[in-house]
């Protein structure tokens, strides 16, 4: 495809981006705004804009390339998402309304005190940083290689060039903005499955109807998997407890996307919300797996050897930019585009957000929109622009995707901790050493890596998914071991 036409329309969709950041921050830029849109975002574009933040561009060329080996066993996981979601609609929803909380991670300090809250939040900054610099250097590779290298534009500059668009149209209305880009995107998105299923199909000759029933028919749509407990990942139960865990923990332990349920007027608009976007992430999914299994049909019938890719995750963009015509490439390239800079630009407001609330305490401030702290609030937007910038340069220097994957699985360990103490605060009225806490958290990840190093070697048990819960466990035991009585009011 013409790189041309790629960069045109890259440029498209930014302008379009920043139009709308216009519209909606001419009348309000504070901090309020920033922050948690005036708490005036209505519920049903939350819910549609969550789509664009939940699924990245590491979703929507990953998930149909791991069709081939692991055929839709991957919505064991998505179950567990669901039931995951649940949970959070009625358990911590209602818990952060009712403190009426600005960031989620001051839940810890009210509840287990100062080192515990810091902790917390020092977990999602590094989490969210590591995590979405990870997914914007994935794309960036994608348009480094049909785009910009046409001009022999250097990687960096790439990089430099997709903070900045993502920069302009979020540091003067934050949230507020958020919510309305995140929804343009998620229609993005949502377009762009559709009509990759529409064109991909048509390529195989058939209609809609006959690919779903091809898709259904064939070996790829094999969900449940019960053998081999002990030495299997894939395993139904580890698949969907883990999914469960994954998804309190990078759900509802998460600054980013808690923060646009805490935009919305009520408690009742976000539970909606949630419910909503619940049932639309699940058939979401069902629609990025049945786009794999149409991947490697027609890869099958243009014996295309997927078994030269250097990875799976290059199965989409191969065929949708080297076998299809034009328009599924464009096409393919706008969702990557939409779920990519939905993830990467929400991630940046919320990594402001939870820095200018829970180290510089700006909810403590008498007036949190003086214009020094607005001032602040920008300087702060910029310094994560410019972490994620080294973040994802020391990604291409280490230049090796299976040491890159331990770092984005490491990410996640992180969440571990969060786990262990959210359930300490919700489910004990016992009071935490709060000191120890920080040590805890490091502590916890470290035994959990040498576990999941070693499990299989020692007991034949591969850990899967739910490695998140044995972290979160570790953690829990460690608060309880070094915790005492107390007789304060506790806070669920």
């Amino acid at each position: 495809m013409s790189p041309i036409l790629l960069l045109s329309f890259l440029i498209g969709y930014f302008i379009l981006l920043i139009g709308v950041s216009y519209l909606t921050s001419r009348n309000s830029s504070d901090n309020s705004s920033f922050f948690i849109a005036n708490r005036s975002s209505k519920w049903y574009l939350v819910a549609f804009g969550m789509i664009g933040t939940a699924l990245s561009g590491v979703t929507f060329i990953s998930v149909p390339g791991a069709v081939g080996v692991s055929s839709f066993g991957y919505f064991q996981f998505i179950l567990g998402n669901a039931v995951g979601f649940i949970l959070i609609v009625t358990v911590l929803l209602p818990l952060y309304y009712r403190m009426n909380l600005l960031s989620i991670y001051t839940y810890l300090e009210k509840r287990l005190g100062f080192w515990s809250y810091k902790s917390g939040a020092a977990i999602f900054l590094l989490s969210r940083t590591i995590g979405s610099s990870f997914r914007l250097y994935l794309v960036a590779i994608v348009l480094q290689k049909f785009i910009f290298d046409a001009w022999n534009i250097p990687f960096w500059l790439t990089i430099v060039i997709c903070l900045a668009l993502i920069w302009s149209y979020t540091f003067r209305g934050g949230l507020k903005t958020i919510i309305i880009t995140d929804t343009l995107q998620t229609v993005f998105l949502l377009l762009s499955v559709i009509l990759s299923i529409y064109y991909i199909s048509d390529s195989l000759n058939f209609n809609i109807r006959q690919a779903f029933e091809a898709v259904k028919e064939s070996s790829y749509s094999n969900i449940f998997f019960w053998e081999d407990f002990m030495g299997s990942k894939a395993h139904f139960l580890k698949q969907f407890f883990g999914g469960v865990v994954v998804t309190l923990a990078m759900t509802g332990l998460d600054q980013d996307l808690m923060q646009k349920n805490l935009s919305c007027k009520n408690i009742g608009e976000a539970q909606k919300n949630m419910l909503t976007f619940t049932a639309i992430f699940v058939v979401m999914n069902l629609f990025f797996l049945s786009v794999g299994a149409l991947l490697y049909m027609f890869a099958t019938a243009n014996n295309i050897d997927v078994s030269g890719l250097s990875t799976r995750d290059h199965l989409f963009p191969e065929i949708a930019l080297n076998h299809l015509n034009i328009v599924p490439g464009v096409i393919f390239m706008l969702g990557l585009t939409a779920a990519t800079f939905a993830t990467t630009d929400s991630a940046l407001t919320a990594l402001t957000t939870s820095f200018c609330v829970d180290f510089l305490g700006f909810a403590k401030k008498e007036n949190q929109n003086d214009a020094a702290l607005i001032r602040t609030r920008h300087i702060v937007h910029i310094a994560f622009s410019l972490l994620m910038l080294f973040v994802i340069m020391g990604f291409k220097l280490i230049n090796n995707d299976s040491v890159v994957n331990a770092i984005f699985k490491a990410a996640g360990y992180t969440y571990g901790p969060l786990v262990g103490l959210f359930a300490f605060g919700m489910f004990t009225k016992r009071a935490v050493s709060d000191y120890l806490v920080p040590m805890i958290c490091i502590l916890s990840p470290a035994l959990c890596f040498l576990i999941d190093r070693y499990s299989y070697e020692w007991t034949g048990y591969a850990i899967g998914f739910e490695l998140i819960i044995l972290n979160g466990f570790i953690t829990y035991m460690l608060l309880l071991s070094t915790s005492r009585t107390t007789t304060q009011q506790t806070i669920f």
